[in-house]
């Protein structure tokens, strides 16, 4: 949507960071070289120096392509065009000394300016960035670029994506138009309703409609051919939104099929590179953990032993990607009612022998308790430090689970999940998730499988470090580890 404007604001885009980019380097080769008396590694005139980066430089936005810095689902959100500008200008400066390294050519005067040209260049690109969003949003307010846009739907996504696209400030829409029941008209938007999809489509003009967008299909096909007609006879825009999340959730591919394109849906994005990717991240990570916590579970085994005598382990098996079981590891928290199996046992029937109903009906609602009894004094306290989950590192590293992902499921709570489990088992399940970032055990069994779909469908690698940065503060403030 709104493409037009969308590339021509990407070009814009372009040639401020290839600007900012050459007079980033330029700022930091004067800093170094005039402003600071310390002798140079290497006597690079300045001539020489811009013309090496002149011919780096697109490389440089290549980069910052590859990583969607001029896509509008980055640019229009703040903190990730932050972020992957951070990473692309780090890619960026590791190119710089690869370069000159491969070419045994001195390119940078100095170590210290490519510390200078890093920070400079991430600093004014931001800048930059920040100011464009300004002169955009002010723009939009005054009606300069903005798509005057016609709704025509019949269910609840149409009043969706009118409540989204109202702030013109922001989307660079304004709505002029809903046709469709009335019902799905939002209330405090002061636009023309059309119940006839006809009468809608002859005011086109009379609205200065440019954009129509369509959120589903009539049953019958010269009705869709109508508004398609009536958009290209207008010479305006016209953009297709399945109501159905099935048909925009996960990853989908275009194609052309014996001459008619074919929409391919796959369940999540997690496939092909993406898959591949993300193991790699969690073999490489989890390998440096286990190297890293190595101590630790030493000193815990041997609390172990002292403090809780029995078992080191606790491996219980659940349902992770494909609904495949694995065996979960953990530090052993609890102590079972004799008798009991501690690697399958069914909680709420436990709770039941124990003469606990009200935990059996807890548990039953949230799929875990807030004060299990079964749990020991040393129990506590590795669960409260989400110590107990640490040796699921092995597990990562094994395969059988990534480090981000949905929360892998005990096989007796299949019958909870209400049909949703296929799709939830799309992917790999995860040490940590969605979930734990978002209320972990304050939340309820259902919240959970919404937010794991969620995550399923709309996984991206950034996603996972999300994730995994938030985790670690969850842990620190102890919110939520039962």
């Amino acid at each position: 949507m709104r493409s037009g404007n969308n590339k021509f604001y990407s070009l814009i885009l372009i040639i401020i960071d290839t600007s900012i980019l050459l007079a980033a380097f330029t700022l930091a080769y004067i800093l170094r070289v005039q402003y600071d008396p310390r002798p140079l590694v290497a006597d690079v005139h300045a001539y020489d120096y811009l013309y090496s980066f002149l011919l780096i430089i697109p490389f440089w936005i290549l980069i910052f392509a590859s990583l969607g810095l001029y896509q509008p689902n980055t640019y229009n959100r703040r903190l990730v065009e932050w972020a992957k500008i951070g990473v692309g200008s780090f890619i960026g400066i590791l190119l710089v000394i690869g370069w000159q390294y491969a070419s045994d050519t001195d390119i940078l005067p100095a170590r210290l300016v490519a510390v200078y040209a890093l920070a400079g260049s991430f600093i004014l690109i931001v800048v930059a960035r920040e100011v464009l969003r300004a002169v955009r949003s002010l723009m939009f307010r005054f009606g300069k670029g903005v798509r005057r846009v016609l709704i025509i739907g019949q269910t609840d996504t149409t009043n969706d994506i009118a409540i989204s696209l109202a702030d013109t400030r922001k989307s660079g829409y304004e709505i002029v138009a809903i046709a469709g029941p009335k019902k799905n008209l939002p209330q405090h938007l002061n636009v023309h309703h059309y119940s006839l999809l006809e009468s809608a489509l002859r005011d086109i003009d009379i609205n200065a409609i440019n954009t129509i967008i369509q959120t589903d299909l009539y049953d019958a096909p010269e009705r869709n051919q109508k508004i398609l007609n009536a958009a290209q006879t207008h010479h305006i825009q016209y953009s297709f939104i399945p109501g159905e999340a099935e048909f925009y959730s996960g990853k989908n591919d275009v194609d052309v099929f014996l001459g008619y394109p074919m929409i391919t849906v796959h369940q999540t994005p997690l496939v092909g590179w993406g898959a591949i990717v993300k193991r790699i991240f969690d073999f490489i990570v989890s390998l440096v953990l286990v190297i890293i916590l190595s101590p630790l579970f030493l000193v815990i085994a041997l609390l172990q032993k002292i403090l809780n005598p029995g078992k080191i382990f606790y491996v219980n098996e659940r349902l992770s990607q494909f609904s495949r079981p694995v065996g979960l590891l953990k530090f052993r928290s609890m102590t079972h009612l004799k008798g009991w199996d501690s690697h399958n046992v069914d909680d709420a029937a436990e709770f039941r022998a124990m003469d606990r109903e009200d935990l059996a009906i807890e548990y039953e609602k949230y799929q875990k308790v807030g004060n299990d009894p079964r749990v020991n004094a040393f129990g506590r306290f590795i669960r409260a430090t989400s110590i107990d989950e640490l040796p699921q590192v092995f597990n990562v590293l094994m395969g059988d689970l990534s480090l981000v992902g949905p929360r892998p499921i005990l096989p007796q709570e299949l019958k909870y999940s209400k049909g949703r489990s296929a799709l939830l088992h799309s992917v790999k399940s995860g040490v940590t998730g969605l979930w734990q970032v978002s209320g972990r055990s304050e939340l309820s069994f259902d919240e959970r499988i919404e937010l794991e779909l969620f995550y399923a469908q709309n996984w991206t690698f950034w996603l996972d470090i999300k994730i995994l940065l938030k985790t670690v503060l969850v842990v620190f403030r102890r919110r939520g580890a039962k």
